[in-house]
C-alpha cells in the first residue's frame, strides 16, 4: 500500500508520507530513528508505507521528538481519512449509477412527494437514497437485501431484484413508523376471519382490515405498485410485529383477495419472505391451498361446481350464498379454466378497487 493515494486530481497524502520525509532528512536508519521514537521498526514501517492509522499515542510521541503539536499529526490523519472516504463515496455513486438506470424517479416523485429534478441523476440518487435509508442504493441488488426470496431466481433480473428490495425496505420504513402490540396469533385469526367478511365492502375494507390486523400485530400496507418489480406481495418480522405488504399491481377483487390471502396463508405457515408472480413451489402451494379454502369454502365449492351453472346470476346467487364479492368466485372459475378470461359477458362481476393511500 502507497502512503499517498492518488483519484482523479486529487491527491490524499497519509501521515507516511511526511514522517518518511522526516526519516530521510535525519540521515538515521529506521530502526535507529524507531528507537528514539519509542517504537519499534515494524510499526514504524507500516506507518511510513501508509499500512497503519497514525494513533493518538504516536502523534504524541512525534510531537515530543519533533517539537510539532499533537494536532498537527492528527489532522493530516484526519484529513487523508476524509479524502479517502470522498474517493470511495465517489465510486460508490458510480455503481448507484448503473443500479439507478434501473429504476424510475418518476415513483418516488409521484408516490412520496420526492422534488422533481429532471436529467439531475446525482441528485435523484441522493435523495432516493435518503428517503430509503441507506447508505448506498447498491445494497438492493443483493438478493435477501431485507427479506428472503422464496423465488429460486430464474427468471429474475437485477433490475426486478432492486425493485423488490426496495418495495419491502419501503414497507419496512412505513411499518417501522407504527405502533402495534405484540403479535398475538389467536387475534390474528379472528382479525383474519373478520376481512373475509369485508370483500363485498368495496369502499371501506382497507381502513377497516388495517386495524385489524393491527391490533393483532400485523402490519398490514398497500403500496403503490413498482413496474417491473414482478412482486405479489411479502411477509417480514419486525421485532414484536409482522409487516404484511401487498402492492396496487393487480386490484381487481379477486387477485387482490388471493394475494391478500396468499401472504397470510404464509404468516399462518411462519414462512416469511417475498413472493414474485409466476412462483413454484410446496410452499407457495400451501399458500395457494390455504387463500383458495379461505375465500371459497371447498366443499361448498364442489357443490357449486357440480351444479354445472356458470352463468352471471349463478354465480350472483353462489355469492351471497358464501358472502363472498362475486368477483373472488368468478376469478376462481377462470383460474380452473371453467370459464375463460376473455368471457365478456362476466365483465360485470369483475370490480377494479380504488385504494388511495397518502405517502406524502
Amino acid at each position: 500500500m502507497s502512503n499517498y493515494i492518488e483519484y482523479n486530481d486529487k491527491i490524499a497524502f497519509h501521515p507516511g508520507y511526511y514522517i518518511k520525509e522526516i526519516v530521510e532528512k535525519s540521515r538515521l536508519t529506521q530502526e535507529d530513528f524507531a528507537k528514539r521514537l519509542d517504537t519499534t521498526p515494524k510499526n514504524l514501517s507500516l506507518l511510513l508505507r501508509g499500512e497503519q492509522v497514525l494513533s493518538i499515542d504516536m502523534a504524541m510521541k512525534l510531537s515530543r521528538m519533533l517539537g510539532t503539536s499533537i494536532n498537527y499529526w492528527l489532522n493530516i490523519q484526519s484529513a487523508y481519512d476524509a479524502l479517502i472516504a470522498q474517493f470511495k463515496s465517489e465510486e460508490e455513486l458510480i455503481n448507484e449509477r448503473e443500479i439507478f438506470k434501473g429504476i424510475d424517479y418518476k415513483y418516488f416523485k409521484d408516490n412520496f412527494g420526492l422534488p422533481s429534478l429532471p436529467r439531475k441523476i446525482d441528485e435523484q440518487i441522493k435523495h432516493v437514497r435518503e428517503f430509503l435509508q441507506v447508505a448506498t442504493i447498491s445494497v438492493f441488488a443483493k438478493r435477501n437485501m431485507a427479506v428472503s426470496f422464496r423465488s429460486s431466481g430464474e427468471g429474475l433480473t437485477e433490475s426486478s431484484i432492486v425493485k423488490a428490495n426496495v418495495m419491502v425496505q419501503i414497507a419496512m420504513n412505513t411499518a417501522l413508523s407504527v405502533k402495534a402490540p405484540k403479535f398475538n396469533r389467536k387475534k390474528f385469526e379472528e382479525a383474519v376471519k373478520y376481512a373475509l367478511t369485508l370483500t363485498q365492502n368495496h369502499d371501506e375494507f382497507y381502513p377497516l382490515i388495517k386495524k385489524a390486523f393491527q391490533d393483532a400485530g400485523v402490519i398490514f400496507i398497500i403500496l403503490p405498485n413498482m413496474p417491473g418489480s414482478k412482486t405479489n406481495g411479502a411477509t417480514k418480522k419486525i421485532g414484536d410485529n409482522i409487516l404484511l405488504m401487498v402492492n396496487d399491481r393487480r386490484l381487481n377483487a379477486d387477485s387482490f383477495w388471493f394475494t391478500l390471502f396468499h401472504e397470510i396463508g404464509h404468516i399462518v405457515n411462519e414462512d416469511y419472505g417475498i413472493s414474485f408472480e409466476k412462483e413454484e413451489g410446496e410452499r407457495e402451494e400451501v399458500a395457494d391451498r390455504y387463500a383458495e379454502d379461505s375465500l371459497i369454502p371447498p366443499d361448498k365449492y364442489q357443490e357449486f361446481l357440480a351444479g354445472k351453472k356458470f352463468d352471471l346470476q349463478s354465480i350472483r346467487c353462489f355469492s351471497e350464498q358464501i358472502e363472498r364479492d362475486p368477483g373472488i368466485v368468478l376469478g376462481r372459475l377462470q383460474n380452473d379454466g371453467i370459464i375463460t378470461f376473455d368471457n365478456w359477458t362476466t365483465k360485470p362481476l369483475r370490480h377494479k378497487y380504488k385504494v388511495k393511500i397518502s405517502y406524502c
